[in-house]
């Protein structure tokens, strides 16, 4: 029998991950350009054509497929297919629906997830997650979506609502330093000093996605569930108490919710330390990737461990996990660590389905160019891709897997008649 690095379960799904604003390009109808372009915007980069996979999502999947992987999880953007309240753009559904043909034609299992971060302009001049019939215009999108996605197998409603919450006041600080001639910071998601998720944007996400869920069951028999971002929190010495009450604001409160869910997403890069005071900010020691987290592949591990115990056992999918990094030989040492947490997790009892790696392609990280993710470059004047060293060794894994699993049914089989 061939040789396996990870004995994982047979079905588990190895792919990679994107979102559609980070990838695509042109994306003009989304809040995330105005927040772009605006006079002094307080992001560093401009998201332009991103790597163009509007165009070129063909030859990003068949990338994917020739390595080994056997599933891509993407997004729609919610402003393509919904530019003006209540108008839909038939060309773009169709457009989404031709990706996700495209998937199964490569042999990927099509993870989708129905909002990504980005909102359409007009949502976001409304008010947001804030405004009073956000539920029911969220609803309107999902309702409008549901035929493409009929024979998707993975469905993901919203991704990382903890993080979504915990934005909740960009549009004022976005204004603020637009008329200070100020900057928020040059990593916005990654790096910004974010305070506690808002309470009452939580509560619209939670009823948005379980009002999504009852739509996409009725319409679909895809798994549904929602993302959660991992923060991998461990608490200082004589800090318990303060970790306890972090984690369930920034986590478990949204983890708690899947417990009614065929699947929770888990994402997870790496950890953040609990004080007195609440999380504390990274030393000049720690900051060892682009984006200035630590190099902790265990995370993913602390991450799966924390969704399984909060959701009371709901299978869980790992949508995002990955590391920023100039050194390709890293970024496969990174990975052999989280695969390997991931193995430790499964044999204790832990249902994980499977690993999507973040990211399939060097993309636009929320305000910068700089940190890089992908298992492909991207040149982004030609939008050439090149697949890195990292892609061909996950292919390879995810290959041995199935070989492995495939002779060892055949065996039994053989055996048993």
């Amino acid at each position: 029998m061939t040789s396996i690095e990870f004995d994982l379960p047979e079905g588990f799904l190895w792919g990679a991950a994107t979102s559609a604003y980070q990838t695509e390009g042109g994306n003009t109808g989304a809040n995330w350009w105005y927040l772009e372009t605006m006079p002094n915007s307080p992001f560093k980069d401009r998201s332009g054509q991103a790597v163009d996979s509007y165009h070129r999502y063909r030859e990003d999947m068949r990338l994917l497929a020739e390595a080994g992987l056997d599933s891509y999880r993407f997004s729609i953007e919610w402003s393509r297919i919904e530019p003006r309240p209540g108008e839909f753009a038939r060309a773009e559904l169709d457009h989404y629906r031709s990706v996700i043909d495209t998937a199964f034609e490569f042999g990927l299992t099509p993870v989708v997830t129905l909002h990504h971060f980005t909102n359409p302009m007009w949502f976001f001049r409304g008010g947001g997650w804030a405004a009073p019939d956000a539920v029911d215009v969220f609803a309107r999108y999902v309702t409008t979506v549901a035929p493409i996605v009929a024979d998707v197998p993975w469905l993901c409603t919203i991704n990382e609502p903890n993080v979504i919450a915990l934005l909740a006041e960009m549009p004022a600080r976005a204004a603020a330093a637009e008329q200070s001639a100020g900057a928020l910071d040059s990593r916005p998601i990654a790096g910004l000093a974010l305070p506690t998720p808002s309470d009452a944007v939580t509560v619209t996400l939670i009823r948005a996605h379980r009002r999504a869920s009852d739509i996409l069951h009725a319409a679909t028999d895809a798994k549904v569930g929602w993302t959660v971002s991992g923060q991998g929190f461990e608490a200082e010495p004589g800090c318990e108490e303060v970790l306890a009450a972090v984690k369930w604001a920034w986590e478990d409160r949204y983890l708690e919710v899947a417990r009614h869910d065929d699947f929770v997403g888990v994402q997870s890069y790496t950890t953040r330390r609990i004080g007195p005071s609440g999380p504390m900010a990274y030393t000049e020691a720690e900051k060892q990737t682009m984006t200035g987290w630590p190099y902790r592949p265990d995370a993913l591990g602390l991450s799966i461990r924390n969704a399984w115990k909060a959701c009371d056992g709901t299978p869980i999918l790992v949508t995002e996990n990955g590391i920023a990094t100039a050194d390709d030989r890293l970024r496969i040492a990174y990975t052999t660590g989280a695969l390997q947490e991931v193995e430790a997790a499964v044999r204790d009892g832990i249902d994980v389905r499977g690993y999507l790696h973040w990211s399939a392609l060097d993309n636009y990280e929320w305000g910068e160019w700089g940190p890089t993710f992908g298992l492909i470059a991207v040149d982004r004047e030609s939008f050439e891709r090149s697949p890195r060293p990292s892609l061909a060794w996950l292919g390879r894994r995810a290959r041995a897997q199935r070989t492995s699993r495939f002779e060892a049914n055949d065996a039994l089989r053989l055996e048993f008649g």
